[in-house]
């Protein structure tokens, strides 16, 4: 995979792409990273990158041709996507996405945004981390491709991670773990956890990721339509039944 970085402040991207899982990842040539400096494609002696918005108002606005000639000059790959509050939010689902490509190009924004005529004509799409306002687009890109990489083949040391994980094929939260010691300030390591019955700790790791999800998350058991009986049937089993009776009443609460 190829993943291309455009910025203005490429040392803000670059330390982190060598370190860790990303940093692995280059290092075993699963995926090729570039970062793209858009100050390299000005075209005045001082390398500007912004200017005073038309019409007034506060802050600078990012150019839209350095940004262009950096995607095209350099040849950044297909899709371009602009780091943006005003795109499409990123999810589980985006970063699957963006790992069943060959390759995408992030654009980071500054200041007070980009030319508007870069994301009508230049970029294929926007994206965004979510309602927030950040710095700069840096750390937004590399939030992405932290998501994105991890799910890229051979990445990841042990496959099972990137599945169980959360927001996965089922669109839960992950079940909880733990670790060394057994007893902690007086909390105690599940006993299953224990007991060595793999089929025993798979079914109380469903039921857990399920109540962790309804007391957390409980949107994300609306977006997947709901709790099946066999779901229902599990929590109430492993002790969740006040948790269930709760979602229930809260669910018809809202009919």
């Amino acid at each position: 995979m190829r993943i291309a970085v455009v910025t203005i402040f490429p040392a803000l991207v670059e330390g982190v792409l060598t370190q860790s899982i990303l940093g692995r990842a280059a290092r075993d040539e699963a995926v090729h990273y570039e970062v793209i400096d858009v100050r390299r494609f000005a075209d005045d002696p001082r390398r500007s990158v912004d200017d005073t918005p038309f019409g007034g108002g506060a802050g600078m606005v990012l150019k839209p041709e350095p940004f262009a000639a950096a995607l095209r000059v350099a040849d950044a790959p297909h899709p371009w996507i602009g780091m943006s509050p005003a795109g499409r939010r990123f999810t589980q689902r985006e970063a699957e996405r963006l790992a069943d490509l060959d390759a995408f190009t992030l654009v980071c924004g500054r200041y007070e945004g980009f030319d508007a005529r870069l994301e009508d004509s230049v970029f294929d799409e926007l994206l965004s981390v979510g309602d927030v306002v950040l710095q700069g687009g840096e750390l937004a890109a590399l939030l992405v491709i932290e998501a994105v990489v991890r799910l890229v083949p051979h990445v990841l040391g042990n496959t099972a991670s990137a599945v169980e994980e959360s927001f996965g094929a089922e669109g839960l939260l992950e079940y909880p773990q733990y670790t060394r010691p057994r007893s902690f300030e007086g909390l105690e390591v599940p006993p299953v956890l224990l007991s060595g019955d793999h089929q025993e700790v798979a079914r109380w790791r469903r039921a857990a990721a399920l109540a962790r999800t309804l007391r957390h998350r409980p949107d994300l058991i609306v977006a997947r339509g709901g709790l099946a009986d066999e779901e229902v049937s599990l929590l109430e089993r492993y002790g969740y039944a006040d948790l269930v009776a709760r979602w229930v009443k809260e669910q018809e609460g809202r009919r």
